[in-house]
């Protein structure tokens, strides 16, 4: 074996790798983990110019890698004030009163609809924080829908319902006017369209420290649920300048309103690849959210929405995914609602082709017990967000998401465990920026099903915990086999790629609280160092 570059050296290595568990020193070279042992081993893999570095009581992990964020689209999506710390109507109007407005427009992002604390969710807090005459853009938690002021409306020409390709809706007050509450992407679109743009270098410059921010969480990779817009730009650009922080695996969206052109597109998009990223895949979405009554439900939620599809022929959902599918694109499908997770099961069922890589489908939130074995039966990666459950339900059944459920609905959420015991591969994600993406605190949240660090919030399905190795083992193993890279990352192995997450703490034998504020020593992609804590 020739001489390391690079070699580590810990207490704990975790290699995920059955035929040898556990380890205490690495060697790699070239991007590739060339050797794994123990300390007395690391004399033997050394040469004249191998830095060696020794984590002390550290340990060392398989990369981390993030199965679902939006880094391109949470560029505007995160535009403006924070609000995702409001908990009342009172507190948006002090937090708007607060903002600065770029070129005449107030914009926020984050805002939990629980604020309105289960009044109509309307522009009435905008108008008194700021006015009549200011256009106010707030895009809530979920990003599948947002709340604009009068002005906003008005400057987009949004004066009663609309007609939308998808399952977009402009929701109307007793009088039949819009209220601000815009739902889905079209619609939301009609105003979105009119916000002032941010410049190139700005963007690239924000970018560039949100990737560096997440390795320096312990992410070595993450699967982006976008390529639109300015994304190929923005990330030739980046890598002009140098190597990306992290690895980004793309999926761009098709959507109801796409044509043949656009499938044929999203092919030849196969195409593209940096020396970090790659577009593979595409996105599509069966139905919205719970919290904003667009999810498809088997039953109407409790309000009597949720009951229709986003695509509003979702024969032409499956059609589009049976296209893509025989040109070996794997796809990824948002499915929130039983009736969706349903529908997408039984597109999968019906393709002709069996998949490079796995199809996948993301969300998840409410899962009746005949579809938990489906997702091992066809081969379907559940991936899934273990903090949409602990950041934004309670156990009480109070929140907007358990109320609009009923209570039988919701007992079947965000069922993690259920999936991973009947043999289903589970990815675990954050949906940045729908939550946060730091991810010792979802490995913790998952094991938890509370907030880490908040003892005093009861657990909401403690019986859908994940195990400590299940948790990990869904930012690692069952990341890279839900990527169809088994054999190449996942582990730590000799002849895998040399992605790397170290922690202060152990991941498997730490209290989860604790590990949730774990430092992060150092986090390796392709056998560099991409972050030093």
């Amino acid at each position: 074996m020739p001489a390391a570059d690079l070699i580590l050296i810990a207490r704990h290595v975790h290699t995920l790798d059955p035929a040898r568990p556990a380890a205490q020193a690495v060697a790699i070279s070239g991007g590739t983990i060339t050797a794994v042992g123990d300390r007395d081993d690391v004399s033997a893999w050394r040469g004249n110019h191998t830095e060696v570095l020794d984590l002390g009581a550290a340990t060392l992990t398989p990369g981390l890698v993030d199965g679902h964020v939006h880094p391109v689209m949470g560029l505007d999506l995160t535009a403006g004030i924070d609000l995702t710390g409001v908990r009342s109507p009172r507190e948006l109007v002090q937090a708007l009163r607060t903002a600065l407005p770029t070129e005449g427009w107030v914009r926020g992002w984050g805002l939990d609809p629980n604020a309105f604390q289960g009044a109509p969710i309307t522009s009435a807090p905008l108008v008194e924080a700021l006015g009549p005459d200011v256009p106010v853009y707030l895009v809530l938690f979920d990003a599948h829908s947002a709340l604009v002021s009068p002005k906003a409306l008005e400057l987009a020409g949004i004066r009663g319902p609309q007609e939308f390709r998808s399952g977009a809706q402009i929701v109307l007050g007793p009088d039949a006017t819009p209220t601000g509450h815009l739902l889905e992407l079209e619609a939301m679109g009609l105003v979105s369209r009119l916000l002032p743009a941010e410049s190139g270098p700005q963007r690239r410059k924000r970018l560039l420290g949100l990737l560096q921010d997440m390795a320096a969480s312990g992410l070595t990779a993450v699967n982006a649920m976008d390529f639109e817009g300015d994304s190929e730009q923005l990330f030739t650009a980046l890598e002009a300048e140098g190597d990306l922080p992290l690895r980004l695996r793309f999926a761009p969206f098709v959507l109801p309103e796409h044509g043949r052109g656009r499938l044929e597109h999203v092919v030849q998009q196969q195409r593209l690849r940096g020396r970090r990223w790659a577009v593979e895949g595409a996105k599509f979405m069966i139905d919205g959210t719970i919290d904003g009554g667009t999810a498809w439900l088997d039953e109407a939620d409790t309000h009597g929405g949720s009951t229709a599809p986003f695509w509003p022929d979702p024969q032409e959902y499956r059609d589009a995914v049976r296209y893509l599918a025989d040109r070996d694109v794997p796809t990824v499908t948002h499915a929130i609602g039983d009736a969706g997770i349903r529908y997408v099961l039984e597109t999968v069922a019906g393709l002709r082709t069996g998949p490079r890589v796995p199809h996948r489908i993301e969300h998840i939130e409410t899962l009746p017990d005949d579809l938990v074995p489906r997702f091992r039966q066809l081969d379907v990666t559940a991936s899934m967000q273990p903090t949409h459950c602990t950041h934004y339900t309670r156990a009480d059944g109070s929140d907007n998401w358990s109320e609009r459920l009923g209570k039988d609905r919701a007992a079947r959420g965000f069922r993690t465990r259920d999936l991973r015991e009947a043999g289903a591969r589970l990815a675990l994600g954050s949906d940045w920026p729908i939550a946060p993406f730091d991810p010792r605190a979802i490995i913790a949240d998952a094991r938890l099903r509370r907030i880490a660090g908040d003892p005093h919030h009861e657990p909401v399905g403690p019986d859908q915990a994940l195990t400590a190795r299940m948790a990990l083992e869904g930012y690692t193993s069952q990341a890279a086999q839900a990527a169809g890279l088994a054999g190449r990352a996942g582990a730590v192995r000799p002849g895998l790629r040399a992605d790397l997450s170290a922690f202060a703490l152990d991941p498997l034998t730490a209290d989860p609280d604790e590990f949730a504020q774990s430092p992060v020593p150092l986090t390796i992609v392709d056998g560099s160092i991409v972050h030093r804590g």
